[in-house]
């Protein structure tokens, strides 16, 4: 499945929700699902600058492919990254790099975040690309 596919499957599964509310119910189950990082390995290089909660982020290299670890302090912010680990990992990183990730904008959830969440989407985005790219350079 394409980086294209797994971004409309999250956008048709949040448009099965009728109000913001269970958009974000949905979005914290997300984040519930995604494994917890080990405590040893939520290091400040790890962590994503700028963001209003502690976001981790690893990435390592899988039979040519990116894969993603992330966790969060904050269950909303963690299912935020959810998404983006959803439809990333496992990519190569040729297909990260060159992926469109403006399908975070059409899930509508930036219009209902704080302003400093809504620019955490932005960065989640950009580090995972910088990982990528880290990797891809070895």
């Amino acid at each position: 499945m394409s980086i294209a596919d797994k971004q409309q499957q999250v956008l048709d599964e949040l448009d099965l929700f009728q109000d913001w509310q269970e958009r974000y119910e949905y979005v914290i189950e997300l984040g519930k699902k995604l494994p917890a990082m080990p405590e040893e390995q939520k290091t400040s290089e790890k962590l994503i600058k700028g963001c209003q909660s502690q976001v981790w982020l690893d990435a390592s290299t899988e039979d040519g492919t990116i894969r993603y670890a992330a966790d969060s302090d904050s269950v909303i912010t963690k299912g935020m990254i959810a998404l983006f680990v959803r439809v990333l990992d496992g990519e190569s990183s040729d297909d990260i790099l060159t992926a469109d990730l403006s399908f975070i904008d059409k899930t509508g959830l930036k219009e209902h975040l704080a302003p400093t969440r809504a620019n955490a989407l932005n960065l989640m985005a950009t580090q995972m690309k910088q990982r990528a790219l880290e990797l891809a350079q070895g």
